[in-house]
């Protein structure tokens, strides 16, 4: 059956026959590879992991203020409580047993830091809040710094810090000094292997602290990045919460839950070029240029395999629309004949019998 159809078409339709199945795969595997990068970063699915089996939907949102308009923990709260007050106005049951909202907050500086076999500078992130839950970084040793500790003393190294200070990764309770203050180290933790955050990663040596033991050595620090996942009753509803809600200034709010959708992805090829005009004053963590850098993949490779359905899409249109028209001549040509004198047929046939039973009734009557 299949040989009997390909005999039929001429040398230039089977040529573009197979020029279109050519096509079709390699957009699919493009699609393919642009779905694989989207999930790459566990940075970006954290609305997923916290939602777990729950019904109700989560949506996960990042807000980067400037460098000079950074903000403190009253501010913080201030949006905790807005948007709870949101979630009430919407209907939502805020006093349930379920936890509507999960958050953390961190900031980025420098620090001289002293081990028992070396010391040097090092990169500092200053996180608060549930920060490990949105960044489960990879522990090689220890423990994650929690808001639940009653000392906010401990520190997080990574392994290439590790070495320099203390020639080891098990660590566990040995004490650094950072800026001369002294610090227990809580564990040792590995960079994150994935393509965009080796490559967005460029601080050098560097630890995780808290928040709070940070500003007792930097007293100007304030927030610079603050994440959160919310329940969300409809559509948008968490980064709209943000937009209105937050302090954000002139600084930038992603919705990280939508930010690899199919539309997402294309507009930012479509807007090629123009994240690259920055003036908002805002320095973004690396693992948001990470991000960054897998939407520009992601959406490059979608930009492709979407160009690549072009032309099998309008060689199907084009093939239908043929179809339909030389089916529609065939059947005018062909089968409408037939069809018509077999209605006519049926039609001379009922009315006979109908004549026939009629006059057999007055044969009847007489």
């Amino acid at each position: 059956m299949k040989g009997k159809l390909l005999s039929k078409l001429s040398r230039r339709q089977r040529v573009l026959l197979v020029v279109c199945l050519v096509m079709l795969l390699t957009s699919g595997i493009l699609f393919l590879i642009a779905r694989h990068l989207s999930g790459i970063l566990y940075t970006q699915q954290e609305a997923e992991r916290w939602q777990g089996e729950s019904e109700t939907e989560f949506s996960q949102v990042s807000c980067y203020l400037p460098a000079d308009a950074k903000i403190g923990l009253n501010a913080v709260q201030s949006f905790r409580n807005a948007a709870m007050t949101k979630l009430r106005e919407a209907s939502v049951d805020v006093a349930g047993d379920e936890q509507l909202m999960l958050d953390c907050w961190s900031t980025t500086g420098k620090v001289v830091a002293v081990g028992e076999t070396g010391k040097g500078d090092a990169a500092v992130i200053a996180v608060g809040g549930s920060f490990f839950d949105f960044h489960p970084i990879r522990l090689i040793s220890g423990d994650y710094l929690r808001q639940s500790d009653l000392m906010q003393d401990r520190v997080l190294l990574d392994e290439e810090l590790a070495w320099l200070l203390f020639g080891g990764t098990d660590l566990t309770g040995m004490t650094v000094k950072l800026n001369g203050v002294p610090f227990m180290v809580a564990g040792v933790i590995e960079r994150e292997t994935d393509f965009a955050s080796r490559k967005a990663y460029t601080a050098g040596l560097g630890l995780f602290m808290s928040y709070d033991a940070y500003t007792l050595l930097e007293e100007s620090a304030g927030i610079s990045c603050y994440e959160f996942v919310l329940a969300q009753p409809v559509k948008d509803f968490a980064v709209n919460v943000a937009r209105e809600k937050f302090p954000i200034g002139q600084g930038e709010i992603v919705c990280n839950t939508t930010r690899f959708e199919y539309g997402r992805r294309m507009d930012v090829i479509l807007k090629y070029g123009m994240r690259s005009t920055q003036n908002t004053g805002v320095i973004f963590p690396y693992w948001e240029n990470a991000a960054r850098m897998v939407e520009d993949w992601a959406g490059l490779w979608t930009f492709l395999a979407t160009v690549l359905l072009i032309l099998p899409a309008i060689v199907a249109i084009v093939e239908i629309y043929r179809f339909l028209v030389y089916g529609k001549e065939k059947l005018e040509d062909e089968y409408w004949p037939e069809f018509k004198d077999r209605a006519e047929e049926a039609i001379r046939v009922r009315q006979r019998r109908r004549w026939e039973r009629q006059h057999g009734m007055h044969e009847k009557k007489e």
